[in-house]
Formats: C-alpha cells, sequence, structure tokens
C-alpha cells in the first residue's frame, strides 16, 4: 500500500511540475462581441466574416470590421529551484524540524518484545454472558 501511495503521489507531484513549467496560448475569435472561437496552441479559423481592403485604390470608405482576435498567454515558470540560502533562519528551522519529525513518524518498533507474555490467559470454562442470557445493548 505504501508502494502505490508513494507512486500515486511521485507521479503527481511530476505532472505538477510539467504544467507549472508549460507555457500556453489561448487564441479566442469574437463576432460583435459574442465569443465564436476558441483555440488551444494555433490560431483559430475565424467566422469567414473578416473585412478584406477594398480591391480599388481610390476608394477611402472603410467600414469597421465586427470581427476581433484576442490571444492570452499563460507563461510557464522557468526557474524552479530555490535557493535554500534565500529563506530566513526561522524558515530553515521549520523545514529542518518538519523533515527530521516526518521522516521519524514511520519508523518502526524493532523490540518484539511481547509485555504481557509473563502473565497466564484466564480460563474462561463456559461463556457467562451466553449463559445467564445478559448482553450489552
Amino acid at each position: 500500500m505504501k508502494k502505490v501511495c508513494h507512486k500515486i503521489l511521485s507521479f503527481t507531484l511530476a505532472l505538477v511540475v510539467m504544467f507549472s513549467t508549460m507555457s500556453f496560448t489561448f487564441n479566442m475569435h469574437y463576432c460583435g462581441g459574442t465569443l465564436v472561437e476558441t483555440a488551444l496552441f494555433e490560431q483559430v479559423k475565424g467566422c469567414g466574416m473578416d473585412m478584406s481592403n477594398p480591391s480599388v485604390e481610390s476608394c477611402s470608405i472603410a467600414k469597421k470590421d465586427c470581427c476581433d482576435n484576442k490571444q492570452e498567454v499563460v507563461d510557464g515558470q522557468d526557474e524552479l529551484q530555490i535557493s535554500f540560502d534565500t529563506l530566513s533562519f526561522e524558515q530553515q528551522m521549520f523545514i529542518t524540524a518538519f523533515t527530521y519529525s516526518y521522516i521519524n513518524l514511520f519508523e518502526g518498533t524493532e523490540s518484539k518484545e511481547v509485555p504481557f507474555e509473563d502473565y497466564p490467559r484466564p480460563f474462561v470454562k463456559r461463556d457467562v454472558q451466553v449463559l445467564h442470557q445478559t448482553f450489552l445493548i
């Protein structure tokens, strides 16, 4: 059971480290103020209603485009190694005390000594509760 819990915990921590260092890019396409399409890691295709430039150079009339593309970038963590020197003395003492007490929490007893071995077991001829039909409810 301990090995299974250890493997699950180590796998979970590996996933946390992987996802905290990854960078994500969310691309969103809005058409008329309404979210139409989202994409992760790639550009959105759009809804096909984008306004193109007029083909005639002399035409100076331009309409406002109703579509809008937005991009949100979630940057991952660059530095994973925290230096032990940047911690204050109280924080270092807490970490060492916590680690020491956590490691010693799972120590087993090494002696196989049974404290009641010298005393004889009680001799029961009959079960008195069943004999008198008295049960604690």
